[in-house]
């Protein structure tokens, strides 16, 4: 398959039609994006590297950072995580404290923002510097020392984050959060702001790929069962509350995040991430959600 090809086919295609979506105004800093970006970086799992647009642009990858964060505490626990998350689509916006409540403080899964908070406490609690740990796991997974947090979206998402705030205390009401309410906060708000370009984020996911052998980063082992299982996991709810409908259009696994980016895996084949910071309702990603149809749509290959 020429990737390169297909890939430049879909850029130009999609391009030429009329930006939808809005950027992801209630987060300040994401306010003042320019809409306009566009980037495509699709890796193989023999490391060939095709890209479109604004690939090597960095940007914050927001919720995808939960697929990180995620790997580290499956690694350190286990299925004893599965205690404190679940691991069911949640059919509810991803900061829907209803359902939080009605499920007396189990997130459905560790990708809405209730779950993520749950695997930040458990990083508090397991890791004396968090915040290092997990840059210093992210930069190993995209191979590159110069990713960083962006202190001012993380100030800015804090400076909105009431309905964090209030998901946050429901849980700690449940006791199903151990540390400091504002400490998880902050852990959680920088984690959200890490930066990396679409080729960066690429080479992270690629590893995720890879389901035929331990995964080993930074100290932190996921088996061949767990990495099918944070596969899983992205496929049924990855997307927010669109999860199925991703699964139905696109057929990968994946994650998004109001930034604008997608990322999604096709396990011994490639990794993809594309970036427009232009999101539909939902929180995902307008000519991103195009992009992957069109990808999977042309070569005929998805997971299915």
């Amino acid at each position: 398959m020429d990737y390169g090809k297909v890939i430049k086919e879909i850029y130009a295609e999609i391009s030429d039609v009329k930006k939808e979506g809005k950027v992801a105004d209630y987060i300040p800093e994401l306010s003042v994006v320019d809409p306009d970006k566009f980037g495509i970086t699709l890796i193989t799992s023999e490391g060939r590297i095709h890209s479109a647009g604004d690939s090597d642009e960095r940007f914050s990858i927001q919720s995808i950072s939960k697929v990180f964060t995620l790997s580290m505490a499956f690694s350190l626990l286990g299925d004893k995580i599965w205690d404190r998350t679940g691991v069911e689509p949640s059919g509810s916006p991803f900061n829907s404290i209803v359902q939080l409540e009605y499920e007396k403080g189990k997130p459905r899964n560790p990708f809405i923002n209730a779950g993520a908070l749950v695997v930040c406490d458990i990083l508090f609690s397991k890791r004396a510097d968090p915040k290092n740990e997990i840059l210093g796991f992210v930069r190993k997974l995209a191979g590159c020392g110069s990713i960083n947090y962006n202190m001012k979206v993380a100030e800015s998402e804090r400076s909105a984050g009431y309905r964090n705030a209030a998901l946050i205390n429901m849980m700690r009401s449940y006791g199903n959060i151990k540390n400091p309410v504002e400490k998880v906060l902050d852990l959680y708000y920088t984690v959200c702001s890490i930066e990396l370009t679409c080729t960066e984020l690429a080479k992270a996911f690629l590893h995720y790929t890879n389901i035929r052998k331990d995964f080993d980063i930074c100290g932190y082992t996921l088996t061949r069962s767990q990495i099918r299982r944070i596969n899983a996991l992205m496929l049924c709810c990855g997307l927010y509350d669109e999860s199925g409908e991703f699964a139905f259009e696109v057929g990968l696994p994946g994650k998004s995040g109001v930034g604008g980016g997608i990322a999604a895996v096709n396990p011994d084949h490639y990794s993809v991430a594309v970036w427009s910071p232009l999101i539909n309702e939902k929180g995902n990603s307008v000519a991103g959600m195009k992009f992957l149809e069109r990808l999977t749509t042309i070569t005929d290959d998805s997971i299915f």
